[in-house]
């Protein structure tokens, strides 16, 4: 397919946030005398809502979690956001589209806010056309509506827009907005995870990606 607009998702798709995911989510824990020392555990956080995983992992309540996020947040704002790493190879990856004049939107489910300010840290902002994210209160995080909301905004043609991304959220968001999708299998979600979702791609490494798109 001649792709024109590629949706890619941010935390495991173009950067690799562990470090200050996890250090925001251990400072959020201890708020609740939760010590945790599993970093296997912790990495599940890196994709899904913040919500989801807080009520998933420890059961909170929802307001308890979202108390747990306004935690979480206070770190991440001050240090989380830039204990980050840009995967290597990604900026070329946007550079090349853009010069074959694709139209490369970001479309996350972390705060707009937030991701905004990581791909001005890592000067990446100028290869977006647009940058979509959730809200802070809490009620526009699901990827589905995410896509829904660029599609729909920005009358993006179905058959010719496609989602990259690492997690099983990345592609049912994908199906049940009818576009095709990319699984990235250098991020955080498994292989098992993924082809579960029957992703229209799977994609091994980042250099795949110019050739896939």
């Amino acid at each position: 397919m001649n792709y024109i607009n590629i949706l890619f998702d941010l935390d495991g798709t173009l950067t690799d946030p562990y470090k200050g995911i996890t250090n925001s989510i251990k400072y959020s824990l201890e708020k609740f005398d939760i010590i945790e020392n599993d970093n296997e555990k912790l990495k599940s956080f890196i994709g899904p809502p913040l919500e989801k995983s807080f009520m998933e992992h420890y059961n909170f309540d929802k307001n308890t979690a979202q108390k747990a996020i306004r935690y979480y947040r206070e770190y991440f704002s001050e240090k989380g956001i830039y204990e980050n790493i840009l995967y290597e190879g990604i900026e070329n990856v946007l550079k090349e589209l853009n010069n074959k004049n694709k139209n490369c939107i970001l479309a996350t489910s972390k705060p707009e806010t937030f991701a905004l300010k990581i791909v001005q840290y890592f000067q990446i902002e100028k290869y977006f056309k647009h940058i979509i994210g959730s809200n802070m209160e809490g009620t526009f995080i699901e990827k589905e509506d995410i896509i829904k909301y660029i599609l729909k905004k920005y009358q993006l043609r179905n058959e010719v827009t496609i989602m990259v991304g690492d997690r099983k959220y990345d592609i049912i968001g994908s199906h049940k907005n009818r576009i095709d999708c990319v699984g990235v299998l250098y991020g955080y979600g498994t292989r098992e995870e993924l082809q579960n979702e029957k992703p229209t791609y799977l994609c091994n490494r980042v250099n795949e990606l110019l050739q896939l798109l």
